[in-house]
């Protein structure tokens, strides 16, 4: 009977510790970063700079629910884009989107 056991731990331990190295490398980091995406996306307000999924570099002229209103380029044009799109906050003022490259 301890020998069942044992071949049978032998069989198992070899998943187990796989789970456990792939709950580590992989699905705890990815937690941990939706969990700081979802708070970013939480505490956007107006007039921060911000960068969308779709590359622009722009500026939050408003927020109502799930809809930002962005303002980007020369002439600040005006956008409106889900809450979502947002990629992530810059740390250059504002006042820096009407610089031309």
């Amino acid at each position: 009977m301890p020998q069942e056991i044992a071949t049978i731990l032998v069989q198992i331990l070899p998943l187990v510790l796989i789970f456990v190295v792939f709950y580590f490398l992989l699905i705890r980091p990815q937690r941990k970063k939706d969990k700081e995406v979802k708070n970013m996306l939480a505490n956007l307000k107006v007039g921060d700079r911000i960068t969308t999924i779709g590359g622009f570099y722009a500026t939050i002229a408003a927020i109502k629910d799930d809809v930002i209103t962005i303002s980007f380029g020369p002439d600040s044009t005006k956008a409106m884009i889900a809450r979502w799109a947002v990629r992530s906050l810059e740390d250059t003022p504002a006042d820096a989107q009407n610089d031309l490259i």
